[in-house]
């Protein structure tokens, strides 16, 4: 994250036009939501570090991926899944409580594009492709503790200039179970085979539900489980340690929405 933007954002001296494409505009300058970003990234990192041993873990927060290296965006402001991923990547940095991780793969599920994290890609691990090191036999290049990022999202629906994930699955408003799951399995499946991550961070959105006002999807909470569950089932059974965080989700009635975001907890 660019220094010079996370020290403005914590002594509350963002500009207006940097609040307004966050979306909380003065509420950017409260201690209580400067608190709330940093603990949210916190508790990813946190959980992190429990998934790595235990194999499994989520967090009740957590999913900021539109927020950039520079700037926040789309209501996030701090991206916990691209801190995450360095601090997996980066020995120094974890103090070597977590060793031997190249390959970090954002598997991100949430009805928007995971524009923010994608645009991380440059800047997360190694990436200095002029080494020689970071070339194959062929001198083609390869990845070398790098950030993987693959983003199911709805085609149509915010952002509206998508970014360039690793792998984008662009999906066509109404989607339904059925049709959404097999694209889920296919893509999911390509991507752990191409990449082969050493570390699985999920984000579990669920604006992806039918009845979600910004969703543009049409999911059902059982399709969210089963989604959610094959998601955990293929990294447990693959011994890649795995993350869950809750992403976006958005109901006029609190109780209904917090009954799906607690599926990913299930």
């Amino acid at each position: 994250i660019c220094p010079s933007f996370l020290d403005r954002f914590l002594s509350a001296s963002l500009d207006r036009k940097e609040e307004l494409r966050i979306g909380f505009r003065d509420c950017c300058k409260l201690e209580e939501l400067r608190e709330r970003t940093v603990l949210e990234v916190a508790g990813t990192v946190l959980t992190a570090q429990l998934a790595w041993r235990y194999g499994l873990a989520t967090n009740a927060a957590g999913g900021t991926h539109h927020a950039t290296p520079s700037m926040g965006a789309g209501y996030t402001i701090l991206n916990d899944l691209a801190v995450t991923a360095n601090f997996l990547l980066n020995e120094d940095l974890n103090g070597n409580m977590i060793q031997g991780v190249e390959t970090v793969l954002v598997i991100d599920c949430d009805v928007h594009q995971g524009d923010g994290t994608a645009k991380f890609e440059a800047y997360v691990g190694n990436r200095d492709s002029n080494k020689d090191e970071n070339k194959d036999s062929n001198g083609s290049k390869k990845r070398s503790s790098s950030l993987v990022t693959l983003s199911l999202h709805c085609e149509s629906n915010y952002p509206s200039y998508k970014a360039n994930s690793t792998y984008d699955v662009g999906l066509p408003d109404k989607m339904n179970d059925d049709e959404y799951f097999d694209i889920l399995q296919k893509s999911v499946n390509r991507a752990i085979s191409e990449t082969k991550p050493d570390f699985v961070l999920y984000d579990a959105g669920v604006d992806v539900h039918k009845d979600d006002f910004l969703g543009r999807l049409s999911l059902t909470e059982e399709g969210i489980r089963r989604r959610d569950r094959w998601v955990f089932e293929k990294c447990v059974n693959l011994g890649i340690p795995v993350v869950g965080v809750i992403g976006g989700g958005y109901d006029k009635d609190d109780e209904v929405l917090a009954k799906r975001h607690a599926i990913v907890h299930e």
